[in-house]
């Protein structure tokens, strides 16, 4: 069989009758076409964990596996065995893409802590080229934040610029996610107005995300015109507030916004295990 016993579980197991239904209606439409009979074999992480997989599915949706299985010069002998190894990836991150690769679906994340294994999920789709899996997840990260009235905190924000490269999908949505927070704050936390201070692309983004709204000339407050009508009733810039809130777990690490405000050029820790550095999550 292609997966561990449990490496599908939460994806299929969802309790929905229908769902399962057709998700297993989904899977033998594709058997034919997808799920031959030959296999490759991926050695995930430092034990390297065995994967066997479907050639022709993990093609399908990954050109980087593509590219290195049908290489006909690496794979010129009929027969030969196909492997190939991942020895700097983590293990769940993995098993998370080989769910969705043989479901199609992902478990929506129930709390700010499933985002990580989520933001490593992406990582690994966006290595790989699978747009169709870096695109789901990016709308799973969206929608937890839309239906719990969140947004995104500095430490996620962070990993992901740290990991990603200029208009990235994910990048984007967490950029413009958090424009829309400081926009319509009445002061900026001053995690975020150090974080501002030392990066310049990530506030440089920030107006570019606010650009995208095309606002409305006369919905932005002129202060060139000293007419009340035209917003002009109070001087000066807004406050940088304290940080109000903080997480049991950051004050026993001894984390400090100078910790969180690190170069983001240089955070590669797995999302899943800065769970407890800071809040993950920003609220309205």
């Amino acid at each position: 069989m292609p997966l561990k016993p449990n490496a599908c579980r939460t994806d299929l197991s969802t309790g929905d009758p229908v769902l399962a239904i057709n998700l297993l209606m989904m899977f033998l439409t594709n058997r034919g076409r997808l799920l031959t009979s030959s296999m490759v074999d991926i050695y995930v992480g430092p034990e390297s964990t065995h994967w066997p997989l479907h050639e022709r599915l993990l093609c399908y949706h990954s050109p980087f596996f593509a590219s290195i299985f049908y290489d006909k010069k690496a794979n010129s002998r009929p027969g030969q065995n196909k492997s190939y190894g991942l020895p700097d990836e983590d293990d769940l991150p993995f098993e998370l893409l080989v769910g969705w690769l043989y479901s199609r679906s992902i478990q929506p994340p129930r709390e700010e802590k499933d985002i990580g294994p989520l933001l490593d999920l992406y990582l690994l789709a966006d290595k790989f080229e699978m747009e169709k899996l870096a695109s789901d997840v990016v709308d799973a990260v969206r929608e937890f934040y839309h239906s719990t009235s969140t947004y995104p905190g500095l430490r996620r924000v962070q990993y992901i610029y740290s990991n990603t490269s200029e208009d990235n999908m994910m990048r984007e949505m967490m950029v413009s996610s958090i424009a829309r927070y400081l926009t319509l704050g009445d002061a900026i936390p001053k995690h975020w107005a150090n974080a501002l201070r030392k990066n310049g692309q990530l506030a440089v983004d920030i107006i570019r995300a606010i650009q995208e709204w095309h606002l409305e000339s006369r919905s932005v407050p002129d202060v060139r015109d000293a007419s009340t009508d035209r917003g002009r009733t109070i001087k000066g810039f807004s406050a940088i507030e304290e940080d109000r809130e903080r997480s049991h777990a950051t004050a026993e690490t001894g984390a400090t916004d100078e910790s969180m405000d690190q170069n983001f050029e240089h955070s590669d820790v797995p999302a899943a295990a800065a769970e407890n550095e800071v809040n993950g999550e920003e609220k309205e």
